[in-house]
């Protein structure tokens, strides 16, 4: 699904999302990554769901972003909040949606000014 630009040209948008991958400012990525409204997309080394570790969530931490958006693929699953607790000891909320819902939050919260952190988790299809 393709997104409308807005005004938010100068920060990193989500410009559409597919099956395995997104659009960050109409550039397309095909691997997991975190992405932060004025920091270039970079890779997240989580290749499934089920490999996130609460070493994944502390690496945010120096971003220190107001919330984390979680996207964790076509369909939305919740981490034990163990995993998320070096965030939510600090107040940094963090929010699980499937992908295609979190591409769009982000924008939102980005739009309004919030320092969101869009985190996805894209998947691999099985071979």
């Amino acid at each position: 699904m393709k997104l409308h630009s807005s005004s938010t040209q100068q920060y990193q948008t989500v410009t559409g999302y597919f099956a395995g991958g997104v659009e960050i400012n109409a550039k397309p990525f095909d691997y997991s990554l975190l992405v932060l409204p004025e920091t270039a997309p970079r890779a997240w080394n989580v290749a499934r769901f089920e490999d996130l570790g609460q070493e994944h969530f502390e690496q945010m931490l120096a971003d220190a972003p107001d919330v984390v958006i979680l996207g964790t693929g076509e369909r939305q699953r919740f981490v034990h909040p163990k995993l998320t607790a070096p965030l939510t000891e600090r107040r940094i909320g963090v929010e699980c949606m499937d992908t295609n819902a979190a591409c769009r939050t982000y924008n939102i919260l980005m739009g309004e000014g919030r320092k969101a952190m869009l985190a996805l988790i894209i998947e691999k299809p099985a071979a």
